[in-house]
């Protein structure tokens, strides 16, 4: 498939210093979209007098839609400009928002919810343009401050729903969606640096490239093997939790996993710091610490199984270390991969993303049945042995590349100029 060679291309304008904050308040906007319906089941399920299960699907499409926007549409980022692309998902995702907050029977919102849920990809496409617009060595930084507005969005969703939902309805949160995301359109098409596209490939070339590139680039396959296993590690134990918090060991609400929940929030704080690391470290070394950090998060949450107030306080450290440790490792695997083509950002992050929502998919379902089996601990276990194959592969990164003899010849900070194509 030709390609137009990336050296020719001019570069998107800087971001400067306040548009990377404008985008993060984008990013976690637009992905609250995905996760606020979660807070709504009961209150979805009673306003349309539906079975829970019934108006549980709609979370469950909305979630399904995002994973299959995320291959379909962010690949268009390499192909279109991205201002209009991103302005377009979002006027299309406040009309499916309006269309839901609206809707008169469950199967008209969740098909509406499934539309949400394919448009909403507007943060995997801000992500590689923030990645191009600024120097090699801010992109670690930049790219942990969009990746904090994400967090934030994704921690703040369920409460806004459920908050929204309890005073007003189910369908007041739609609505309020569908205003804000309106005016997030208004605010990027006006404020987004404008553009060319970086390659004029057809839409089916992309598609295929995406897939082919998992096989060319080897820092890709890395960097997708080491979050697919930790974001499954970390999916694991979000799912499992609600078992254990509501079982014979603690016999509390539902409402205490979105208090524990709430820890995450440090996450948050710790992504833009990671980047700076990434900046002056490189990706490799927050890598390994972040594994680490997933290895003794497991050990600290195997020490929630004895129950009372030790088990609540192990379970609030293992949860914390284990958020901070998957976010911080998020941003160092992505600046790693938008160093690689950058006339392929949007491909190399639909790849690397694709390959991490099946991490996390298969973290979920081993997690449930290794708690069924094993209990709380059995899902420690599993953790543990998911952070266990990330170090492995990590050792064996390290020894299959060859050591470097001068500057010039060692590897750079993700996207810097001066490291060699691996």
């Amino acid at each position: 498939m030709p390609r137009i060679d990336p050296p020719a291309l001019p570069e998107p304008a800087g971001l400067g210093r306040r548009m990377p904050l404008v985008m993060a308040l984008a990013c976690g906007v637009s992905v609250a979209n995905v996760y606020f319906p979660q807070a709504l089941t009961l209150l979805i399920a009673d306003g349309l007098d539906v079975a829970p299960s019934t108006a549980a699907a709609v979370a469950t499409l909305t979630q399904l839609g995002y994973a299959v926007g995320i291959f379909l549409l962010v690949p268009l980022g390499d192909r279109l400009p991205r201002r209009p692309l991103v302005t377009t998902l979002l006027v299309v995702t406040a009309g499916a928002l309006l269309a839901a907050g609206l809707a008169p029977a469950a199967g008209l919102l969740a098909a509406a919810g499934a539309v949400v849920g394919v448009v909403t990809v507007v943060p995997q496409l801000l992500l590689p343009m923030a990645a191009g617009s600024v120097a090699p060595d801010r992109r670690g930084a930049v790219i942990g401050t969009l990746q904090g507005g994400l967090i934030g969005g994704i921690l703040l969703a369920r409460t806004f729903g459920g908050v929204l939902g309890e005073h007003f309805g189910w369908r007041a949160p739609y609505l309020v969606a569908a205003a804000l995301t309106a005016l997030l359109a208004l605010v990027l098409g006006r404020t987004l640096p404008a553009a060319a596209a970086p390659v004029r490939d057809r839409y089916p070339a992309l598609l295929a490239d995406t897939v082919r590139m998992l096989r060319t680039e080897p820092d890709l396959r890395r960097s997708a093997l080491y979050q697919a296993t930790l974001f499954g590690a970390f999916s694991a134990a979000w799912t499992a939790l609600a078992l254990l918090v509501t079982g014979p060991h603690y016999r509390m609400d539902a409402q205490a996993v979105g208090v524990l929940a709430l820890i995450g929030a440090a996450s948050m704080c710790c992504a833009p710091a990671a980047g700076r690391w990434v900046d002056r470290r490189g990706p490799e070394r927050v890598n390994a610490r972040c594994t680490l950090a997933t290895l003794a998060a497991a050990a600290v949450l195997a020490v929630g199984s004895v129950g009372g107030v030790p088990g609540l306080i192990a379970l609030g450290v293992g949860l914390l270390l284990l958020d901070v440790a998957v976010q911080c490792s998020q941003v160092a695997n992505q600046a790693r991969i938008f160093g690689l083509r950058p006339e392929a950002r949007s491909r190399l992050n639909t790849a690397y993303m694709t390959c991490s929502f099946l991490g996390g998919s298969a973290g979920s379902w081993l997690g449930i049945r290794g708690y069924a089996l094993l209990g709380w601990p059995g899902v420690c276990a599993l953790i543990a042995l998911a952070a266990a194959l990330a170090l492995g592969a990590q050792l064996a990164g390290r020894r299959s590349r060859p050591r470097a003899k001068d500057p010039a010849a060692a590897p750079a900070v993700a996207g810097s100029p001066a490291g060699p194509r691996r």
